[in-house]
């Protein structure tokens, strides 16, 4: 189990500066910045490390409390949850506005959870602005001048928070010893894609076990990547959920498209991506796109197929349809009835598989699971398949294992194509892993053709277990022989 970390979480109304700092103090780009207010929607997670120690540090969403609309009470309410588990509170405002209405309502709140806190007072860029810091000294906490966007005055902030969490440290940061070198990371990091309004919120809340991601009917709610850590059998997992990801042509805002980019940038980091699919809807041309987006990028797939108790339902629903037409009667004995629970939900199961695989046959190695996020339903199928594509991803096979599978297994002259010149294999080695990598050393003098590159892969898949995982081959092409065509010195010998 994972040390918890004390917990610093930056509260403040919308566009005052929370995702910036949260930048600063966590060294990363994990929040969207943007002038754009009510960007930050869900509770984002990093760690900070300063003097030695570490914190977890919480960003949250611009909370307006009176705010009826679904999302802002979405984005109060996930605030509430990081309020809870919180040992300190940072109050960000903004020096250039002055203390306003909400900013102060904002207080109210915080002292009625009995957590300490304290204000950020933002934007005070200059020594000469940090008089626009006196009149927040009236909320009665401490104050603190910076400028989240280069860092000043944030150390001040942190020498604070230090001494809030580890009050037995006579002088901060006096006397630690550095920090052990950490041991060999096992987490397994698993990036949720797909297009918006799929459900990978849905699906990070099922999951992680509690509502980690905003869910809402609005296509695009989530626009951060959303990181959540959770311990399963003994096995750490981080899950990324990102934002859905749609063509360029579809995006509007500014957030819109760096929440794609960051989507893209929380894909690359991962080890394995579940690509969600909206069974209702099937295989689109999007969902296509993302697909290949994390094949070019090497990552192991899962392709999850969610919704599956809706898209069994109607169905079951058409059937009923088609079975009252004059079409459906005539294949029908006469009297017979149609009998809406003879309906095979296993055969709709094996022609929906069949249909994912010629739509995405570039991922014919991905595993299908078919799923409700929202009800659990075969839910707990994800894990053993999460494990089984990561070992695969990092399976290293010996030489000696492949030269002798090369040699007793593979009939090189099957995938030879005709009038091609005869393919003949020296020596295969496995370069490297995550995904596996292979090395070859052929007689060709030019890349081998596509199509014999993935026979031998399906011949390798065929003996190892590399379930889930791309496979990559680079050849060491045969150096064309230099020609002798005899100089004079050759003919008067």
């Amino acid at each position: 189990m994972p040390e918890l970390l004390p917990s610093l979480v930056i509260i403040g109304r919308p566009n005052v500066g929370k995702s910036t700092l949260f930048n600063r103090l966590t060294g990363t780009r994990r929040s969207i910045v943007t002038n754009e207010p009510g960007i930050t929607r869900d509770r984002i997670y990093g760690k900070a490390e300063w003097r030695g120690r570490e914190l977890e540090i919480v960003d949250t969403g611009g909370i307006v409390p009176d705010d009826k609309a679904l999302i802002p009470q979405e984005i109060l309410r996930q605030a509430h949850v990081a309020i809870k588990k919180a040992a300190l509170i940072v109050l960000v405002v903004d020096s250039q506005a002055g203390l306003t209405p909400l900013d102060e309502e904002l207080a109210r709140l915080l002292r009625t959870t009995g957590k300490p806190f304290v204000i950020a007072v933002n934007k005070v860029d200059a020594m000469s602005q940090e008089v626009n810091a006196g009149v927040f000294h009236s909320i009665g906490v401490p104050v603190f001048p910076i400028a989240a966007e280069h860092g000043t005055g944030v150390d001040d902030l942190l020498d604070a928070a230090l001494a809030k969490f580890f009050p037995d440290s006579s002088v901060v940061g006096a006397g630690l010893a550095p920090p052990a070198l950490p041991a060999e990371d096992t987490t397994i990091e698993v990036a949720i894609i797909g297009r918006p309004n799929v459900g990978k919120s849905t699906m990070l809340n099922r999951l992680a076990g509690e509502e980690r991601s905003i869910v809402s009917p609005i296509p695009g709610t989530t626009m951060d990547n959303v990181d959540t850590e959770i311990t399963r059998n003994g096995q750490a997992y981080r899950f990324v959920d990102t934002a859905g990801i749609r063509r360029k042509g579809k995006t509007t805002l500014v957030a819109e498209k760096l929440s794609v980019v960051m989507a893209r940038r929380g894909l690359e980091r991962c080890d394995v991506a579940l690509l969600i699919v909206d069974g209702e809807q099937g295989v689109t041309q999007g969902d296509a796109q993302i697909a290949s987006y994390a094949e070019e990028s090497g990552r192991s797939v899962v392709i999850v197929i969610n919704k599956w108790d809706l898209a069994v339902v109607a169905a079951r629903e058409a059937a009923s349809r088609d079975a009252a037409t004059a079409k459906g009667k005539s294949k029908r004995a006469p009297g017979e009835r149609h009998k809406p629970e003879n309906f095979d939900a296993g055969r709709l199961m094996f022609d929906y598989e069949k249909m994912i695989r010629a739509k995405l046959k570039f991922l014919s190695y991905a595993p299908i699971v078919f799923l409700s996020a929202k009800t659990g339903e075969r839910a707990d199928k994800l894990f053993p398949l999460i494990n089984q594509c990561w070992e695969a991803r990092r399976r290293h096979i010996s030489t000696p294992a492949l030269n002798n599978w090369l040699k007793q297994d593979v009939d090189l002259q099957r995938g030879t194509t005709p009038k091609a010149r005869p393919v003949r294999i020296y020596y295969i080695t496995q370069a490297k892993t995550a995904p596996p990598t292979f090395l070859i050393f052929t007689n060709q003098k030019t890349p081998l053709h596509f199509s014999y590159e993935r026979f031998l892969e399906n011949q390798l898949r065929a003996k190892f277990d590399f379930t889930g995982t791309p496979v990559r081959f680079v050849q060491r092409l045969r150096k064309r022989e230099k020609r002798n065509t005899g100089g004079e010195g050759d003919r008067d010998q």
